[in-house]
């Protein structure tokens, strides 16, 4: 008996042996798995447990950078040098729809309407009224107010829906409205107490002048989903204007607010860097409204103006019209107005041609001022008759020298002039005022020019006839300004630019020198030439563009338009106008353009007065002595 109890006795020490054991394992298992387990999470797992935490409690974003500004030069030469923004970036609200919270989308719309769209509709009736007054429809005055109220309901009615469309997507949490809005547009909005409209800050790309300089600064638009400049200025810089994206990588705080610790990085954007311009504010922003008023005055098809100073290159102003709000951008009838005419459009440049003739000429030794030779009013070469423009009024002018030439702007005696030296060295001399190239400005879509008739190892003798004075040739409004310069400095030809520095985003400055291109006539010959050009606006077709006062150089041309479906010239023309004053020490060398003005035949009556008016505020600008 008492051997059975100490039997079952040894079986249950046993038993509770095993279970502690057995506890033991267990506990000696799970402590294993914990082990493993942290292993796997500190070593092996830890990249990506790591991401998942930042994701929940970190910051990653990419950091724009600012655009860079661009800037003119608001003072005299001799005055300190201010600066005044002509492109910056400013912030302006995008206005946004949110449907699904919409109540009364009927009102809202309406109240869209009124804050961005009334406005324009009704000078949009306006101007219907007037062009169809134009055409020769008459409307009776009591009638106006109804027709002007009729063609803006049907516009307010066509808008309208499409805002009705938009606020009526209950299911859609965003519709943008307006962007770029400020003003007096922002103020209603901010007004505006109802559901579903909201608006958000963002810094857009902004133009101070509205349309003054459009086509040297060109403009910010999209290229896909990238903000990217375009033409002008904003698009030969996009790069350096752009500047550098910068990074965040950061923890967020229990407040919400950012926190930088250990690995967390911060990579701080550099803003683009800044332009500061060669153009002269009170000179260019003269210039461009003359060039407006002229060219609705005359009726032309458009224009340019360019102002450089002919010792340096650097461009003082440069206008060009019809032009465009960059602001705007989008709001052009063709997206050609993007093109900057007076370093893109390539014409036959006509009369004021001639001096570069002369020049050449006299630089050879070939002619002198007082050279003459007998003017029959035409010629035939190669059996193509050339004419004078005065042929059909005066016939032959007789015995004449080369001054007469630039006065009376007769073609056989530029093409006298060029036989003296032979095609080929007149040939050389066009290539040497820079004719056919590029000037390498910095601005996008500039033209070459073609002078291709010149360059053959065998030129035609009635091509390089007609090149005397322009014709079967073309050229750039800055292509010819460069080569004025020329004869303005001392036979020396410049680089034009239009920038005259750079500053950095670490305040480290490019500074642009004047680059020499090379001597083109010998000062000799600038000055005989300049003083033959005096004679020109003294006594000549160009008396409307002296400056009292002063002695004036330059020379008119009324080219004619080349009609390539006739294979010929049609009716339309040119007229242009190249001076510089004062002709002893010049401050500035200018180029009128005007394309095809209808209330005037030839350029002394349109270019040449209009040319005068901006000298003389020139002159007067810098304070200029009057030499006589």
């Amino acid at each position: 008996m008492n051997s059975w109890r100490r039997k079952e006795k040894n079986n249950t020490i046993n038993q509770y042996n095993n279970r502690i054991y057995l506890i033991m394992a267990l506990v000696f298992l799970l402590g294993f798995l914990m082990l493993y387990r942290l292993f796997n999470l500190q070593a092996v797992d830890y990249d990506f447990y790591k991401a998942q935490a930042s994701g929940q409690h970190g910051i990653s974003s990419i950091l724009e950078p600012d655009r860079g500004s661009i800037y003119i030069k608001d003072s005299a030469e001799n005055s300190e040098g201010k600066i005044y923004p002509m492109a910056t970036n400013k912030e302006f609200a995008l206005v946004y729809s949110i449907p699904k919270e919409v109540v009364d989308a009927e009102n809202l719309a309406e109240q869209i309407y009124l804050i961005f769209d009334q406005s324009r509709t009704e000078k949009e009736a306006d101007e219907l009224l007037m062009e169809l007054q134009e055409q020769g429809e008459v409307l009776d005055e009591k009638f106006k107010p109804i027709k002007k109220e009729a063609e803006m309901n049907l516009r307010k009615d066509v808008i309208i829906k499409k805002y009705l469309e938009i606020l009526s997507k209950k299911n859609d949490p965003y519709e943008p409205i307006a962007d770029k809005v400020g003003g007096e547009a922002l103020e209603k909005i901010k007004q505006l107490d109802m559901p579903g409209i909201g608006y958000i800050m963002k810094k857009y790309r902004f133009y101070p002048e509205d349309n003054i300089g459009s086509h040297i600064l060109g403009f910010v638009g999209y290229v896909g989903d990238d903000k990217r400049g375009r033409y002008g200025i904003e698009g030969f810089f996009d790069e350096e204007l752009y500047g550098k994206f910068g990074s965040i990588n950061a923890e967020r705080s229990a407040s919400g607010g950012v926190v930088i610790i250990n690995d967390r990085k911060y990579n701080k954007p550099q803003n683009g860097s800044d332009f500061v311009l060669t153009i002269n504010r009170p000179i260019q922003f003269m210039a461009c409204d003359k060039l407006n008023e002229a060219a609705l005055r005359y009726g032309a098809e458009g224009g340019s103006i360019i102002i450089m100073d002919p010792k340096n290159g650097a461009i003082l102003a440069m206008c060009s019209w019809p032009d465009y709000d960059p602001n705007d951008y989008k709001d052009v009838e063709n997206i050609s107005v993007y093109n900057n005419p007076a370093i893109f459009s390539e014409y036959e440049p006509g009369s004021i041609f001639k001096s570069i003739t002369m020049a050449a000429a006299i630089d050879q030794d070939k002619v002198s001022p007082e050279t003459t030779y007998n003017d029959e009013g035409m010629l035939t070469i190669d059996g193509w008759p050339i004419k004078n423009s005065d042929y059909e009024s005066y016939g032959g002018h007789g015995i004449v020298d080369m001054n007469t030439v630039l006065v009376a702007s007769l073609n056989t005696g530029a093409i006298y002039a060029m036989e003296q030296t032979g095609a080929k060295v007149f040939a050389d001399y066009v290539k040497k005022f820079n004719f056919g190239e590029k000037t390498g400005i910095e601005l996008e879509t500039e033209g070459g020019g073609n002078i291709s008739s010149l360059t053959r190892s065998d030129i035609r003798e009635v091509e390089a006839a007609t090149a005397s004075f322009g014709q079967g040739i073309t050229v750039t409004p800055l292509q010819i300004i460069s080569a004025y310069g020329a004869i303005a400095n001392n036979g020396i030809l410049m680089k034009p630019y239009l920038v005259q520095e750079i500053i950095n985003y670490d305040g480290s400055k490019i500074i642009t020198k004047p680059r020499q291109i090379r001597q083109v006539i010998s000062p000799r010959s600038s000055l005989l030439v300049s003083a033959m050009l005096v004679n020109v606006v003294d006594s000549g077709h160009a008396k409307l563009a002296s400056v009292n006062g002063y002695y004036v150089a330059g020379k008119t041309g009324t080219a004619q338009v080349a009609d390539i479906e006739k294979r010929g010239y049609g009716s339309k023309t040119i007229h242009s106008f190249v001076g510089f004053a004062p002709v002893e020490d010049p401050k500035f060398v200018m180029l009128v353009k005007l394309d095809n003005p209808k209330s005037a035949k030839y350029a002394a009556s349109t270019a040449a007065p209009l040319f005068g008016e901006i000298a003389e505020f020139i002159l007067n600008y810098y304070q200029v002595p009057r030499e006589r």
